[in-house]
């Protein structure tokens, strides 16, 4: 194809949390009008439900057990050759803006350019967090949410607004040098086309939005989600385990502060729709409208209060689904209900430009070209803060099962209980399902072994940084720093 490609992959934004994917209230418009135009699919799935590992996988197409990048102190720094590589190979322009979490500026990441990079925490992420052994990790000092929930402004809305402005601009002068080579009559040869991702950070805590975005929610908000604890129902062990490590439900001042997260979070994702507008507008307005191809994703979603739970790390559909939106010139508007992942996505960039990437993903075009394959399996797995041993989920057809290594299972039917109410995992009627989904698990992978494996990484890391007290020290509480150059005089 010899469109152009922007890919733009958000942080931590629900599936659910669009218009176009039926929610209530939430105000997507720009996410909205690339759905009815372009093609969504509405079973995609991150590889792991925490940043850095999921975007090390996305970079290469392969699953967390084989980048053994398992944690937020695992980043991606280039080793493992990625679909940015490819472009660059081929003689395609690639350049990122905005988020990456990878390692470092300075590493061979995959990208000609990177503007405004946000890396993990000094380069080495939150390795306090790699200690997962229950009687020997440390609650953080600080609240995951952030010290303040509500209206107002944070480093990170500060830093999605340079991130869509440096994008604006970026488009713009790309525009301008179309336009100039369409005019030069002494130019025969026709530009090349490039490939440009954009990474925000919304809508990411910390749960702090403008005043504009934070009111449109105020009228809609409860308090209401389904499964509370509050209301009886009682997390699956290994859940209750992971919690505790960051439990902000307990951290809330009040009810009314607990109303203001909800408001900020979808205040959240309608600014980053904003955002999204202004790529989409500075496209139509540089004349690249029709010859180039959106991307929209997340790393992963974010549980929002359900069961109790807040952030993502977990392996339920509120954190592990996430919102994918392909549009662009000769892109059949509709709904693909294959199952899919950012492993997917992985595949789909190079091929955009008809480049060879092994991967284990394949080109999300030909996956929706084809009838719909409720029955491909899914992989998502979690190795990282607060899990006292690893977890694994997959999806198939109607069914999802999610493995805890020393934990019970849990077992689904997403076509008569998409809200995954009723565990029928200790069910007899459902023994021979669950044994079925156990086996096809264990014919992907070697659950066992890959959590041994994980901790052995872990394990190594922390002597690496001078063992177990030093290592306590390592990485941001919670949220990644904001760099300061892309805040100017603000930082």
């Amino acid at each position: 194809m010899d469109s152009n490609l922007v890919v733009i992959m958000s942080d931590e934004h629900q599936a659910r949390a669009m218009g176009c994917a039926g929610h209530p209230f939430v105000r997507t418009p720009c996410m909205d009008r690339l759905a009815a135009t372009g093609l969504r699919f509405v079973n995609a799935y991150t590889p792991s439900p925490i940043c850095v590992p999921a975007r090390a996988s996305f970079a290469t197409g392969l699953p967390v057990h084989k980048t053994r990048l398992w944690d937020n102190a695992m980043p991606y720094e280039g080793s493992i050759p990625g679909w940015g590589h490819a472009l660059q190979r081929a003689g395609v322009a690639v350049e990122s803006i905005g988020k990456l979490h990878y390692r470092a500026e300075e590493d061979p990441a995959g990208f000609d350019i990177e503007h405004l990079p946000m890396m993990v925490h000094e380069g080495v992420g939150m390795v306090w967090a790699s200690i997962r052994k229950e009687d020997e990790r440390v609650l953080p000092t600080s609240r995951m949410l952030g010290r303040y929930i509500g209206p107002g402004e944070s480093p990170y809305t500060r830093y999605d607004r340079a991130v869509a402005e440096c994008a604006v601009d970026w488009i713009r002068a790309k525009g301008m040098a179309s336009a100039k080579d369409a005019s030069d009559s002494k130019t025969n040869s026709k530009r090349k086309p490039w490939c440009l991702f954009v990474g925000f950070v919304a809508p990411h805590f910390p749960l702090v939005v403008a005043r504009e975005f934070f009111d449109l929610y105020t009228p809609h908000i409860t308090g209401e989600v389904k499964l509370h604890p509050r209301s009886g129902y009682r997390r699956h062990p290994w859940v209750e385990k992971q919690n505790a490590l960051m439990d902000s439900e307990a951290l809330f001042e009040d009810e009314a502060e607990r109303l203001r997260a909800f408001a900020a979070y979808y205040g959240l994702v309608s600014s980053l729709d904003r955002h999204i507008e202004s790529i989409v507008s500075a496209l139509k307005a540089s004349g690249l409208e029709d010859n180039t191809t959106i991307a929209y994703t997340s790393d992963h979603g974010d549980n929002l209060g359900t069961r109790g739970l807040w952030g993502k790390s977990t392996l339920y559909e509120e954190s592990a689904a996430i919102p994918l939106i392909l549009n662009g010139p000769g892109i059949a508007p509709g709904i693909c209900e294959t199952p899919v992942s950012l492993l997917d996505l992985a595949s789909t960039i190079p091929a955009h430009f008809s480049i060879d990437f092994p991967c284990e993903g394949e080109n999300l075009l030909d996956i929706a070209a084809k009838p719909a394959e409720p029955y491909r399996p899914i992989l998502s797995q979690y190795h990282a803060a607060g899990a006292v041993s690893g977890a694994f989920m997959l999806r198939k057809g109607r069914w999802k099962f999610i493995d805890y290594i020393d934990f019970e299972p849990e077992l689904f039917d997403l076509e008569n209980d998409p809200e995954e109410l009723e565990d029928l995992a200790s069910d007899p009627k459902f023994r021979t399902q669950l044994e079925t989904m156990s086996a096809e698990l264990r014919e992907m992978i070697d659950p066992e072994a890959v959590d041994a494996l994980a901790f052995a990484d872990q394990a190594a890391l922390i002597e690496f940084h001078g063992g177990r007290e030093k290592a306590l020290r390592l990485g941001a509480p919670a949220a990644t720093p904001v760099p300061k150059a892309a805040l100017g005089d603000d930082g």
